[in-house]
């Protein structure tokens, strides 16, 4: 047993120290932890440089101190305008899964009285306030469908920050 523990040990001694070496780019708006966005080597970024006037997507190859190193480009985050994040941030996950609930109320409310007054009455009518409630939910969900957030603008109390977290 304690051959094991021991060996346990030792394994995951090097899989936490390459867990504390990875570099990060901070995208920060204010101290709140939900609102900061992290990307990391490997992955996958959408910015608008301010020499270019368009969207580029490529692949964060490593951070340095200064400079971020792409497939395509290197660029330092002082010159990154805007990040495309509807794929990254977290809280759009959640405004999508509540737009969609909503929507989907308001459709099976309407189906289910439809069916309800089919089984029923044989033909099909739906009760005013049933249309009502189904017509508010589905006005709402369509009223959020813009309310996703989009992309993070460097400016303001927006920062980007490059996190080096090696052990050197």
């Amino acid at each position: 047993m304690k051959k094991l523990l021991l060996f346990s040990f030792l394994i995951s001694i090097p899989l936490l120290v390459q867990a504390q070496s990875r570099d990060f780019i901070l995208l920060k708006r204010g101290a709140n932890q939900k609102s900061q966005i992290r990307y990391y080597p490997g992955e996958e970024i959408t910015y608008k440089s301010k020499k270019i006037g368009y969207f580029i997507t490529d692949v964060i190859e490593k951070i340095d101190q200064d400079y971020i190193y792409m497939t395509e480009n290197i660029i330092s985050p002082m010159d990154i305008e805007e990040i495309d994040i509807r794929r990254k941030d977290k809280r759009n996950g959640t405004l999508r899964a509540f737009n969609s609930l909503v929507l989907g109320a308001g459709i099976i409310l309407i189906s289910v009285d439809m069916i309800n007054s089919l089984y029923h009455d044989g033909e099909v009518t739906v009760d005013k306030g049933v249309g009502i409630t189904s017509g508010v939910l589905l006005a709402t969900g369509l009223a959020m469908l813009p309310l996703r957030y989009k992309t993070f603008k460097h400016r303001g109390r927006n920062h980007i920050q490059i996190i080096m977290m090696r052990m050197d």
